[in-house]
């Protein structure tokens, strides 16, 4: 099997899981509030995330990094995941999962707007046109479809999701500037964000009524969301010839979460969500097309 196609088959079983996480996320937080889910779903992707490490032999490399790099684990774990997750978690705690998830994906146009300020990149006109498509949409899903009339279904929840949105791309942007190893790096920023989200789990008072349901969805998500959905994709990005075609599948993900969500979490959906969807994954596909163009 050539490198390219391992490649497809690893980043085609991160985009399956990554597919699974709105779906969770309701399951979820039927039970746990945000707080809750996040501390349950850092500590188990923090433990799987060590025992990798410790796997590779790395464990001694992670302690030295932790002692030199601290205030980038610090930095970066508080951004993701304590601050990342705990916004759209309370994001998917106002939304239906299928709008919150589907607002989420409008990120990459975030970060292509923020490169320009904190790269140096320059604006294109395929930016301004993908942003001009993925923002309708965000607008037709956040007003279920009435536009015209700018009646908001639940304009916090929605202003939620797209400040996580903010959050995302910039964590991303300042990762550029992160020399750790991949692994080493997301492991560090797990341990530093553990004691945020304890700290900030105990303020709150979130630590006191864990009802048993919401434990198997909040592990699944620390497991496989945040944690063999990296090692796979980094296993993809690594054999990967063409990462073009490796960055196509992402498309897969919102389109295979609407129908989980309706098949297990029972969620309908709505005729707005499929609409303002498919305005963004036009822009995206307008984003991205151009790249792959140029490149």
């Amino acid at each position: 099997m050539t490198n390219q196609k391992q490649a497809m088959l690893f980043g085609l079983g991160a985009v399956l899981l990554w597919s699974t996480v709105a779906t969770a996320f309701s399951l979820a937080l039927k039970h746990y509030s945000p707080v809750q889910l996040l501390l349950v779903a850092t500590v188990t992707s923090f433990v799987f995330l060590l025992l990798i490490v410790i796997k590779n032999k790395e464990m001694t490399q992670l302690i030295e990094m932790g002692k030199t790099e601290w205030k980038t684990s610090l930095l970066l774990g508080a951004i993701n995941p304590f601050v990342y997750y705990l916004i759209l978690l309370y994001a998917y705690n106002q939304l239906p999962a299928q709008e919150a998830q589907a607002i989420n994906y409008t990120w990459g146009i975030v970060l292509s707007f923020m490169a320009i300020p904190i790269l140096g990149q320059k604006l294109r006109l395929a930016d301004l046109i993908a942003a001009a498509f993925c923002y309708f949409g965000v607008l037709y899903i956040a007003t279920r479809g009435n536009v015209l009339s700018l009646e908001f279904a639940n304009l916090y929840g929605v202003g939620l999701a797209l400040i996580s949105t903010v959050i995302w791309a910039l964590y991303w942007l300042i990762n550029t500037k992160d020399k750790r190893p991949g692994l080493i790096g997301l492991t560090l920023n797990f341990s530093f964000a553990l004691p945020l989200i304890v700290l900030y789990a105990i303020f709150t008072g979130e630590l006191n009524h864990w009802p048993e349901q919401g434990l198997l969805p909040s592990v699944y998500i620390g497991f496989f969301e945040m944690g063999v959905s990296f090692i796979l994709w980094n296993l993809a990005m690594k054999r990967a010839d063409r990462t073009s075609q490796l960055a196509n599948l992402i498309f897969l993900s919102p389109i295979l979460s609407i129908v989980w969500l309706s098949q297990i979490a029972n969620e309908p959906i709505l005729i707005s969500t499929l609409v303002g969807l498919v305005c963004i994954l036009l822009g995206l596909t307008v984003q991205n097309w151009k790249k792959s163009k140029k490149a």
